[in-house]
């Protein structure tokens, strides 16, 4: 597991990666900062990822970092977890309902 890069969650909807980076900068060096957007309105989903050059900065930032209050929202900082799989498709692809050509009961 990644230790240098950290989960950044419950970020104001105005933070930008820029802003993301600014605010980690005095820890070390960031490699990566990005707030994760909604595909289809472009708004920000609230959290984001940073990622630091060495552990030791990422260490430092999630511990100093976590519990802040920014723009009047307490951000959960800690380090990111790998992504879960997903199965292929997305939504829900329960059986049963649906459709029947024939009106009989199902038993």
């Amino acid at each position: 597991m990644d230790k240098k890069k950290l989960y950044v969650g419950n970020l104001p909807w105005t933070m930008t990666n820029d802003s993301l980076k600014e605010m980690f900068a005095s820890y070390g060096e960031v490699v990566e900062a990005v707030i994760i957007t909604d595909r289809m309105s472009g708004r920000s989903k609230g959290f984001g990822f940073v990622t630091f050059a060495d552990e030791a900065a990422a260490e430092k930032a999630a511990a100093e970092m976590n519990g802040k209050t920014v723009e009047e929202r307490q951000i959960v900082v800690n380090v990111a977890r790998p992504r879960e799989e997903r199965p292929a498709g997305g939504g829900y692809r329960g059986g049963g309902g649906g459709f029947r050509r024939d009106n009989r009961p199902r038993f």
